[in-house]
């Protein structure tokens, strides 16, 4: 007797599935927040990204900012920077948005359990950094100290005000922040934000989480090291120009890495030659 087997359909990895945006924010004056409305929940791990997509103009690739414990809402935080994020800016709630993902790997909170943690995010950067935070908050028995160091170019242009109004009020977290500029309304740190890592609470066995520009992550590794961070401890969020998000066309490889399948989070350890060799 003949067994026929029905081969399960493939789901076509760049088609995108149509979201309504349900609310937006006004971060900065060049950042905004998009949350989306996914039909039946999405659900992501901190660190990963999506691919969005405005019909008639084009596809960027952009980190989840929202809380991984809420699937009914997709939230991410953009800066206008081209035309498919100038796009995005226009567009209100009841807009349509295709989305693609989520993609790339994760911040590594398992291997955070039982330890230390310090978060370093600078400007933008702090934005693929909050859904760890959101976790951690959520299941704050599974981790030690956990502390974090916040820097912008300045106050006005400082993101997620209000909840870190709120994040400074838990007792069991240190937020430390600072400016590279100040004006007559701030009156806390000013400096590069690798000034405020010997003031975070951890020891040397702590897992850190770096998201921001390279220079910045780099120094901030470097501010890491010499508090005696092992070299595999230190985690980094890479940006590159993706154009699919699954490895197939090659826009985002970095040295023998493709940021979309390999990274965007990688250990420092693996990525601390490509930061300083230019053109890579």
């Amino acid at each position: 007797m003949c067994t026929v087997t029905i081969a399960e359909p493939r789901i076509d990895p760049m088609l995108t599935t149509p979201m309504v945006i349900s609310a937006r924010r006004q971060e900065t004056a060049d950042t905004f927040t998009i949350d989306l409305a996914p039909p039946g929940g999405f659900t992501f791990l901190p660190g990963e990204f999506t691919m969005l997509y405005v019909y008639g103009v084009g596809e960027v690739p952009i980190s989840i900012s929202g809380d991984p414990a809420h699937p009914e809402v997709l939230t991410h935080t953009i800066r206008a920077a081209g035309k498919v994020t100038e796009a995005l800016e226009r567009m209100r709630p009841g807009d349509t948005v295709g989305v693609r993902g989520p993609y790339g790997t994760g911040w590594p909170m398992e291997a955070a359990k039982g330890k230390d943690v310090v978060l370093v995010g600078g400007g933008i950067g702090l934005a693929p950094l909050r859904p760890a935070l959101s976790h951690i908050i959520n299941n704050r028995i599974d981790y030690g100290l956990v502390s974090m160091a916040i820097g912008f170019r300045s106050p006005h242009e400082m993101l997620f005000v209000e909840e870190i109004r709120e994040w400074r009020q838990h007792f069991d977290l240190d937020i430390e922040l600072t400016v590279d500029v100040a004006d007559e309304t701030w009156r806390g740190s000013v400096g590069v934000v690798t000034r405020l890592i010997p003031m975070l609470e951890a020891n040397e066995d702590a897992i850190a989480m770096v998201c921001g520009p390279g220079i910045m992550m780099t120094f901030t590794a470097r501010a890491l090291r010499d508090r005696d961070f092992h070299p595999d401890n230190i985690y980094v969020s890479l940006e590159r120009n993706m154009k699919c998000g699954v490895g197939m066309c090659g826009h985002c490889q970095y040295g023998p890495l493709f940021v979309c399948t390999d990274g965007p989070v990688k250990q420092f350890s693996e990525v601390e030659r490509l930061f300083g060799i230019r053109e890579v």
